[in-house]
C-alpha cells in the first residue's frame, strides 16, 4: 500500500484570463474533492499576480491520483486549459524534510 503524498501545481494564465481558471477551479473542485483519494484540493492566488494560482493536493495514493488523472471531467479540464493557460503547469510532488 503506497502512502499519502502533497503536491503543489504552478498556473501561469495568460494576462486578462484568470477569471477562466478560477471558473475551472470552481466546477472541478467539488468533483474532485468527492473522489475517494482525495485528501485536500484547495488552489490560491499569488497576491503579486493575478494571473498565477498554485494548487495544493493531497492524495491517499498514486494510484488514487492515477484514477483522478483518468476521469472524464479532468481529462476535458486539460483539453481546454491552453486556452487560457500560458504553457503546461509546473508540478511539484512534496517530500518529507529529512533533518
Amino acid at each position: 500500500m503506497s502512502e499519502a503524498f502533497m503536491m503543489v501545481i504552478l498556473i501561469q494564465t495568460k494576462p486578462g484570463q484568470s477569471k477562466e481558471q478560477i471558473a475551472a477551479y470552481t466546477k472541478l473542485a467539488p468533483l474532485v474533492r468527492a473522489e475517494s483519494g482525495c485528501l485536500q484540493y484547495d488552489m490560491h492566488g499569488v497576491d503579486s499576480d493575478e494571473n498565477k494560482f498554485v494548487l495544493v493536493e493531497k492524495w491517499a495514493s498514486k494510484a488514487a491520483l492515477a484514477a483522478h488523472d483518468a476521469m472524464p471531467y479532468m481529462v476535458e479540464a486539460d483539453a481546454l486549459s491552453p486556452g487560457f493557460r500560458t504553457g503546461p503547469a509546473t508540478v511539484l510532488f512534496l517530500g518529507p524534510v529529512i533533518a
